[in-house]
């Protein structure tokens, strides 16, 4: 059996595999290049439209990125996770505009992001939150309004039929986005096709990895692909490989046997929405309201009514309704969180079901809600609404982090990690929110991660005719952001 040599090999055909590939090719045009899918095409698990909330995560209206702390609103992580979307929004600015990416309207659309709530407490911690946003350069142009008048404006059928006489407030950036990832990636994909030494290997999976010579030599990876339709198996040698599977990222890490991952588990959550399709009720909403999430429900829970444009097709979106499950993928197994289940990580998984029951409850009793509940909790958004407007769709599954505390038990996180050897020849991306909004970013921390040799000698300098703003603090420079947001919301037509 002939050995394919890749310089790249890139696991999973989503959004993060897309982006690195196509930084990768930017940088490099020469270097060979794989990318392996278990399914019959790309962007199909997470990544599509369909699969996650779409919005592009910049922190202006998702309340659990500021949590009140002891002093109050604390709003550092909404401040880096605003100006790791603008890396982002960067980077498809410049492929827009050299043809690396179709018109924009394909894949992003203006979707003004509001947060809303309701009580006098909500009321008052919204206020403080905008106060000191707002103070800050990345959230300059975010609005507040306590006035039923202007919320009417801005959300209708959030407004119409609600009680005059409760307390309601909500804050806007009227650049949000919608962004349809899906056909993000699909994009990024084909151009990437167009290069004679990249091949796209769909329908195959990874069986088995074998590191090639000892730990500290850097040779790279041999790994063996399964053919999901019957065929022949496939044996690669990459001197790379990146590890960008979504939930099944963790599995593969954990075959890779590297030491670093060591005591990692995953908690598994799935999710369901409420969609509507009507055109005479989606016609009246243009916006993504978010609101607070329930006590006890998981970050990625909390509860907006959206506005989603997907594959060309707009729609309304209520959710999502989180749930327990035992697979890792949409298209997974049933056994995917026993199998993962290790010796390293035996001990934090215990930990964290032992201390997070009340989650694990929630989650249960989220799968067990009626049709007419369901729709009850949409009521909080669109009191109007009707039960047989909306029919529920499942979404995208999502695996949060379980790893190792100071004391060797387990704690559960719910943000994005990387995990690489420390060679630098393989590296895995763990976790979920903020997720695909931030995919330049993340990507960019593999570049300096597993090819600081590369980064050093040229390839930093490269990257800021992609990204501009790369190697500069856009929390600290107000200027500079002023600068490269300009261009974005332009080419994007965002403004």
């Amino acid at each position: 059996m002939t050995i394919q040599q890749v310089d790249v090999l890139l696991v999973g055909g989503g959004v993060m595999s897309a982006t690195l590939g196509t930084l990768l090719k930017r940088l490099d045009p020469s270097l060979t290049m794989a990318m392996v899918e278990r399914l019959d095409h790309v962007a199909h698990e997470s990544t599509d439209g369909w699969n996650n909330a779409g919005t592009g995560h910049a922190g202006y209206c998702e309340l659990n990125y500021t949590p009140q702390g002891d002093n109050g609103v604390e709003i550092n992580r909404a401040l880096t996770i605003n100006a790791n979307f603008e890396i982002s929004l960067q980077l498809w600015t410049t492929l827009v505009g050299d043809g690396g990416l179709p018109e924009p309207s394909n894949f992003i659309n203006t979707t003004p992001h509001l947060s809303f709530v309701w009580g006098e407490d909500n009321v008052a911690f919204l206020r403080e939150r905008f106060e000191k946003l707002s103070a800050h350069h990345l959230f300059k142009d975010m609005e507040f309004s306590d006035d039923p008048a202007v919320l009417s404006e801005w959300m209708p059928l959030v407004m119409e039929g609600r009680d005059p006489s409760e307390k309601v407030a909500a804050t806007r950036v009227h650049y949000g986005s919608d962004v349809d990832f899906g056909s993000l990636t699909r994009n990024l994909v084909e151009q990437l096709k167009q290069s004679e030494n990249f091949e796209l290997i769909l329908n195959h999976e990874v069986d088995s990895f074998k590191k090639l010579g000892s730990d500290d030599e850097g040779l790279g990876w041999h790994v063996e692909l399964e053919d999901r339709s019957g065929g022949p198996c496939r044996e690669i040698e990459a001197k790379f490989v990146f590890l960008g599977a979504g939930g099944g990222a963790l599995p593969l890490l954990q075959a890779s046997g590297i030491p670093e991952a060591d005591g990692y588990g995953g908690f598994p959550v799935s999710g369901q929405w409420l969609v509507c399709k009507d055109p005479e009720i989606v016609k009246q909403h243009h916006a993504k309201v978010y609101g607070k999430a329930a006590i006890g429900a998981p970050p990625m829970s909390v509860p907006h009514l959206d506005t989603r444009i997907i594959n060309g097709e707009p729609a309304l979106l209520f959710g999502p309704f989180a749930g327990f499950t035992m697979r890792f993928l949409k298209k997974g197994s049933k056994l995917d969180l026993l199998k993962s289940v290790s010796p390293s990580n035996l001990l934090p998984m215990m930990s964290v079901g032992i201390n997070n029951m009340d989650l694990t409850k929630y989650l249960i009793n989220e799968v067990r809600q009626s049709h007419g509940e369901r729709v009850a909790s949409l009521r909080d958004y669109f009191p109007s609404c009707k039960d047989e407007d909306w029919t529920l769709a499942q979404a995208g599954q999502r695996v949060q982090i379980i790893k190792k505390d100071a004391e060797g038990k387990g704690k559960l996180e719910f943000g994005t990690e990387l995990v690489a050897c420390k060679d630098g020849s393989i590296a895995a991306l763990l976790g979920a929110s903020p997720g695909a909004s931030v995919a330049a970013q993340a990507m960019i921390e593999v570049l300096e991660t597993c090819f600081a040799e590369k980064m050093e000698q040229g390839w930093g300098e490269e990257l800021k005719k992609l990204i501009p703003s790369y190697g500069q603090s856009l929390v600290e420079n107000g200027e500079l952001l002023a600068e490269v947001r300009t261009k974005t919301l332009s080419t994007l037509k965002l403004g």
